[in-house]
């Protein structure tokens, strides 16, 4: 039986890709460093902040990351002064929290992104819908190692093979299973379903309202 859900943030709960564009290639500009196309950020995504600015920054024209501290430290303090420059939910995402919510689970997000930031977007967006939110931070590990989203599980006092944990990249898909809760990847956001099945996740969700029909399936198991 699930009794929580346990979120990504970036690519699973909220469109933050044209924020991570802009934001990256603002700081580029400065360094007279080749600004790159939004799409290239789903792939820079997925393993945090710090690995974001490395992929940039070497497609971006510094193989050397020359800048890397400098740019580093610019990234994470504008992301925790204006985390939500175009940051959007995605179709249908809040009306599936609010049935998932209203049936009862436990909700968390378990993000990569600063826990600053994490936190600031999650609120403006979805305001207390969440009972925790949790962002890359001092003394837990960041995913795919299972740390954080079992610390959040303890939290709430339910095991981990009674979480959903929904996740949009391999790191996420790896997290999960490395958890040992039921793994699902949000087809809607940053990669693709061979992606996800390759690394982990249990079943595929093509769209945020399939999310509600896993649960109740995953019940009468």
């Amino acid at each position: 039986m699930i009794k929580a859900c346990i979120f990504d943030l970036d690519g699973t709960i909220a469109d933050t890709l044209e924020s991570m564009a802009y934001v990256a290639n603002e700081i580029m500009e400065k360094f007279s460093l080749k600004p790159q196309p939004a799409d290239n950020f789903r792939y820079y995504s997925g393993e945090g902040a710090d690995m974001l600015i490395r992929r940039c920054l070497i497609d971006a024209g510094d193989p050397e990351l020359v800048h890397y501290e400098e740019v580093r430290e610019l990234y994470r303090r504008k992301f925790d002064e204006d985390p939500l420059y175009k940051v959007v939910p995605y179709k249908d995402m809040p009306e599936t929290l609010q049935k998932l919510k209203h049936a009862g689970l436990k909700m968390a997000v378990c993000s990569n992104k600063p826990h600053v930031a994490a936190q600031k977007v999650v609120k403006a967006i979805y305001g207390d819908l969440f009972d925790e939110v949790m962002g890359q931070q001092e003394g837990i590990c960041r995913k795919p190692a299972p740390d954080g989203p079992l610390k959040i599980a303890e939290d709430f006092g339910v095991k981990p093979e009674e979480c959903m944990y929904i996740g949009d990249t391999k790191t996420d898909m790896q997290t999960g299973s490395a958890a040992g809760m039921y793994t699902v990847g949000a087809l809607w956001g940053f990669r693709d379903r061979e992606e996800l099945e390759n690394n982990g996740a249990d079943i595929v969700a093509a769209v945020p309202g399939d999310l509600f029909t896993i649960y109740e399936e995953k019940q009468h198991d």
